[in-house]
């Protein structure tokens, strides 16, 4: 984006996502200011710069947000679509250094550039750059990556950074010696709390939804949703609480045997345990 006039002797523009301001008259012509001066701050071009900005923000966020949950889903993503969205920075920050799968398992590897006809360009486990070019390509959650390891080491080597956490996304997997009728999980349960208002607010500030007595997740997986829940104390309570036991259900609020859980579900569902325990109050002293 270009320098706007602002009132005389004064140009503004984006910079970095902030609205800066530069003198076009004198011996400072040209040089940015380190603060807006007093002359442009109500002028008109100002305030638009300032909504825009705001409106890249939100934008920005949408996008990680719509990446994700894409990820967390392992949806069929349009690759056209992909190549569509790719010139915009914000969706690349969330698109690029990401794993893809095409079509076969010998189609997968790292997201780095996506072309106006739809090819993507990928660097493959090997070190190699592939071409894909497949109807739908998918951006598997990491619990369904069998050589995870492997690629957070040559991640680790390419230096590649992603902008939705998907290759380090802490991720569980489901024991294979479930009880058969066992429908809850109490390996998180019993972290403490100053009060229920500081347990729903870190729950909510972690992107998960409190509904009563719950916080809740939802994931798709395998074209059903699945709600993991975990309790967190009644609404109107003002006294210290503690998370409860991790449990599943279906969306029409039948509640999920351990062993019909999904993969995605279960890690998913035992990341925001994990995420509500750690932020425990822990005391220190003869009450530890």
């Amino acid at each position: 984006m270009g320098w706007l006039p602002a009132g005389e002797g004064y140009e503004v523009a984006l910079v970095e996502g902030r609205v800066t301001a530069r003198s076009t008259a004198g011996r400072a012509a040209g040089r940015q200011l380190k603060t807006l001066p007093k002359a442009v701050r109500t002028h008109p071009e100002v305030d638009r710069l300032r909504a825009l900005a705001e409106w890249l923000d939100r934008h920005a966020t949408d996008c990680v947000a719509r990446v994700d949950s894409w990820m967390v889903s392992s949806l069929p993503v349009p690759t056209g679509l992909l190549a569509r969205v790719w010139p915009d920075e914000a969706w690349q920050a969330g698109l690029r250094d990401l794993v893809v799968m095409g079509g076969s398992p010998d189609e997968v590897g790292f997201l780095r550039d996506a072309t106006d006809s739809g090819e993507l360009r990928v660097v493959d486990p090997d070190g190699e750059t592939i071409r894909l070019s497949p109807a739908t390509v998918t951006l598997p959650h990491p619990v369904l990556l069998p050589e995870l390891d492997d690629l957070r080491e040559f991640a680790a080597e390419l230096g590649l950074t992603q902008g939705v956490e998907q290759i380090h996304r802490a991720t569980w997997h489901k024991p294979a010696d479930l009880a058969e009728k066992a429908t809850s999980v109490s390996d998180f349960a019993g972290a403490g709390y100053d009060s229920r208002f500081g347990l729903a607010a870190r729950a909510t500030t972690l992107g998960y939804r409190v509904t009563g007595g719950y916080a809740t997740c939802q994931i798709r997986e395998a074209g059903t949703v699945t709600e993991a829940s975990v309790w967190i104390g009644e609404p109107y309570w003002y006294g210290d609480s503690e998370t409860g036991d991790l449990s599943w259900s279906r969306q029409d609020g039948r509640t999920l045997p351990l062993r019909q859980v999904g993969p995605v579900a279960w890690s998913e569902g035992m990341r925001m345990a994990a995420a509500l325990h750690a932020g425990r109050t822990v005391k220190e002293g003869k009450d530890a």
